[in-house]
Parts: C-alpha cells; sequence; structure tokens
C-alpha cells in the first residue's frame, strides 16, 4: 500500500482567490439578471396569450419589467 503523507499529493498552482471572487459575482449577477428576463417574459406573455393585449403592448411591457426590475436589483 502506498504510505499516508501530510497535505495534498500534488498542489499545482497557487489559488488565484481574486479572480475566483470576481468570477462567483459575474455568475450570481448573471443569475439574477437572467431570473428578472425570464419572468418578465413569461409575464408579457401571458400578456399576449391570455388577453386581448396584442405584440406591441406585450413587448413593451417586457421592456419596461425588465427595466424596472434590473434598476429594483441593484
Amino acid at each position: 500500500m502506498a504510505e499516508q503523507k501530510n497535505g495534498p499529493v500534488e498542489t499545482g498552482a497557487a489559488m488565484d482567490y481574486s479572480e475566483h471572487e470576481r468570477t462567483y459575482v459575474g455568475f450570481l449577477a448573471a443569475a439574477k439578471y437572467g431570473t428578472i428576463t425570464i419572468v418578465a417574459l413569461f409575464i408579457a406573455m401571458a400578456l399576449f396569450f391570455f388577453s386581448g393585449a396584442g405584440a406591441i403592448v406585450s413587448f413593451l411591457a417586457f421592456l419596461i419589467l425588465s427595466i424596472g426590475g434590473s434598476i429594483l436589483a441593484r
């Protein structure tokens, strides 16, 4: 059997923690704004399909909800 050593066998390169944190913050921002966009899209689709609002009103609702949600999420 292999003998046990203290610590990892292969350490690899040093970790760049600032890059890890920057990537994590970017992922959280993408998830937040992506969720806002999808919810706005679902609401606009519901307006278009289930009411007599029409395509232009639904598109304007999508824009207003996306922009408003992004401003509120800051």
